[in-house]
């Protein structure tokens, strides 16, 4: 029941029209990610001037070239203070999407209470909860747990604001600078959060710092930017030709009912089958030269 309350928030959301995201919606698993731990996302990086050979035995820290500012945040707490981004200039956030009923998300909570004591003042985590519990119910968990960090209740425009929750937990990292850098989907170790944390505070970390381009990966809004897509082969057209594709792949619904674009939902739900289908086929048309077909009259 508690997991009906997620999808419930998320294809409301849709259904008013915003760009939401859950990958597991085709899939029919759990929203929550598995407990697994995952390393960080090696893709779509760009050197930073070391060799091959260093950055085989390097640990690597990504951050966005292109982050876009965080969307406004102005909520109350589970103690009734207001959490606002204005308040944040000079802070590194983690903005971490979370349940109570979410294996995952309760073996990360220690990780977050560990960073929140180990950076004090200069680090502010704030746990964004997706429970159809109510707010006093949650905030026992919290005390049980020993979380120390701000506790709010997500909302169907919160959760819109920032381009959807793939699964849970998901965490987005803000630098100093109020801009989100990095997205997490899943359970990560606490050093990746942990080196993320002391670079962004221009303290010494023992990784390589690389950054990537966000064409989706953060924002689903920035998939317009993407010039690949998940599964779908490209190389053989011309560039004009890819360029058209691609405008439509950005332009066209995908008909899974996640009422996102065929790019984005390809980037958000690699295992569409759907998504993956049309891609293919408008591939095949523009190679083609074929025209898509004319949009049908209303009322027919």
């Amino acid at each position: 029941m508690r997991r009906s309350f997620l999808l419930v928030l998320v294809f409301s959301a849709v259904a008013i029209g915003l760009a939401i995201g859950i990958s597991t919606a085709h899939s029919g698993r759990g929203v929550f990610a598995k407990s697994s731990r995952v390393a960080p996302n090696a893709a779509a990086v760009s050197g930073s001037g070391s060799s091959a050979a260093a950055q085989d035995n390097a640990r690597i820290i990504q951050f966005a070239s292109n982050p876009d500012p965080v969307p406004p945040f102005l909520v109350n707490d589970l103690d009734g203070a207001a959490i606002s981004t204005a308040a944040w200039h000079g802070k590194v956030v983690i903005l971490n999407f979370w349940a109570t009923w979410c294996p995952p998300c309760r073996e990360e909570i220690p990780e977050m209470i560990e960073l929140a004591k180990r950076y004090k003042d200069r680090l502010l985590i704030i746990g964004v909860s997706l429970d159809d519990s109510p707010p006093p119910a949650v905030k026992q968990f919290a005390l049980q747990m020993g979380m120390n960090y701000p506790i709010v209740m997500a909302s169907h425009e919160l959760i819109a604001e920032y381009g959807g929750v793939p699964a849970l937990p998901t965490s987005f990292i803000i630098n100093t600078e109020g801009r989100v850098v990095q997205k997490h989907v899943g359970l990560y170790p606490v050093d990746v959060y942990d080196e993320e944390v002391r670079s962004l505070l221009g303290l010494p970390v023992d990784a390589t710092v690389q950054t990537f381009k966000d064409t989706g990966q953060i924002f689903l809004k920035n998939a317009a930017l993407a010039t690949e897509l998940p599964g779908v082969d490209m190389s053989h057209l011309t560039p004009e030709q890819k360029r058209a594709a691609l405008k439509r792949l950005n332009s066209e619904t995908c008909q899974c009912g996640c009422g996102l674009t065929l790019a984005q939902c390809r980037i958000n739900d690699t295992s569409c089958p759907i998504s993956l289908k049309l891609a293919h086929q408008i591939v095949k048309e523009i190679a083609a030269g074929q025209s898509p077909p004319p949009a049908p009259h209303a009322g027919k």
